[in-house]
């Protein structure tokens, strides 16, 4: 403890920390509060000398925009569906990687390298994975395959195939490409239609498979991290007790490993709910800065991402009244775990 003639001394070492804080995190908070409030508040008009209002008009526009749903429905969607699924499966691994001992440290660096790869790079990877190249509706596959062999080409593979009548004519129809991708040459492989994920004419619940597979695959290292972490510090008596008692192996994960790394587990649910509502580079590395599928743009727009639309525009007034509005759920959810924590978590 420092003494209390000394205290001096440690301020000196902390101003330098204390300063920056208050510059970089503290004032653009309370800035945040103070424009969120400033009806229609724009950058460029108050370098002009505008003045504004006192008032909530930036909460009603932000509330009012036509795809403001939209933008919750995604982030609450991509959040209540990643959580719990990378949660569950980081302790599989973690527990996995504990009961293991050779090559667990190679096994470690494996599960944890997608936390230090740009979140972007990751993106575009997976995005080339589901991405199908060339992708187009042939109204006659027969006629299609006759013309390519009449020209000494080799006619593409199609699937989805359906036939149509026309003037008594039964003719197929479907799609074919150029490359279906990774994922829907494997799907062929095991003798399923390949699905369109991410082009043009995807579904929307296709498209939200995808970012879920992606962001639960990026979100396991960290996840992964701190449950090994805590499991490596668990006593191993307990194990051995458990075993000269004759318990299973479920008996064992379900009545020790849990509630001994019930802490950890409280921690890494209620920080992932908080990264969840911030979803945005996820979406931008799948799908770009259009947000969505090549027609469909915006379809995946996040609460951050129409916050970001804002700040480019120079609207700062509607990006701070979003801002805050992002504060407010994610501080609720928070509560929620919290309050759930202390009635399940074992410390």
């Amino acid at each position: 403890m420092v003494d209390a003639q000394h205290k001096w001394k440690a301020w000196i070492y902390l101003a330098p920390a204390l300063i920056l804080l208050l510059i970089f995190t503290v004032w653009p908070i309370i800035n945040t509060f103070h424009v969120a409030f400033l009806n229609g508040y724009n950058s460029l008009g108050n370098q002009g000398g505008a003045t504004y209002a006192f008032g909530i008009e930036n909460f009603k526009q932000v509330i009012t925009y036509k795809d403001f749903l939209q933008c919750l429905k995604n982030t609450t969607l991509l959040c209540v569906l990643t959580v719990p699924l990378s949660c569950f499966l980081a302790l599989l691994i973690a527990v996995f990687l504990n009961s293991i001992t050779r090559f667990s440290k190679l096994l470690q660096t494996i599960f944890f390298l997608p936390y230090v790869t740009n979140t972007i790079a990751i993106g575009m990877v997976f995005a080339m994975m589901f991405n199908i190249v060339g992708l187009t509706k042939e109204n006659d596959i027969a006629k299609y395959e006759a013309d390519c062999l009449a020209k000494g080409a080799t006619p593409l593979q199609h699937y989805m195939v359906s036939e149509v009548e026309r003037d008594g004519i039964l003719y197929q129809t479907g799609y074919r490409a150029s490359s279906w991708g990774i994922i829907n040459r494997f799907l062929i492989v095991m003798n399923i239609e390949p699905i369109i994920w991410i082009n043009q004419g995807s579904s929307y619940a296709a498209n939200i498979a995808v970012m879920v597979i992606y962001i639960v695959w990026n979100a396991l290292p960290f996840k992964i991290l701190i449950l090994l972490g805590g499991l490596q510090s668990v006593n191993k008596q307990y194990y051995d007790a458990a075993k000269i008692d004759g318990a299973s192996r479920l008996t064992i994960f379900g009545r020790i490993t849990v509630p001994l790394l019930s802490p950890m587990i409280a921690y890494v649910v209620i920080t992932g709910f908080i990264g969840g509502f911030k979803e945005y580079t996820s979406v931008v590395g799948i799908y770009g800065t259009t947000l969505g599928p090549v027609g469909y743009d915006g379809r995946l727009n996040t609460i951050v991402g129409y916050i970001y639309d804002a700040l480019s525009k120079a609207n700062y007034g509607v990006a701070s009244a979003a801002s805050l509005i992002l504060f407010v759920i994610i501080f609720a959810v928070t509560i929620v775990n919290l309050y759930v924590s202390n009635k399940k978590v074992h410390y």
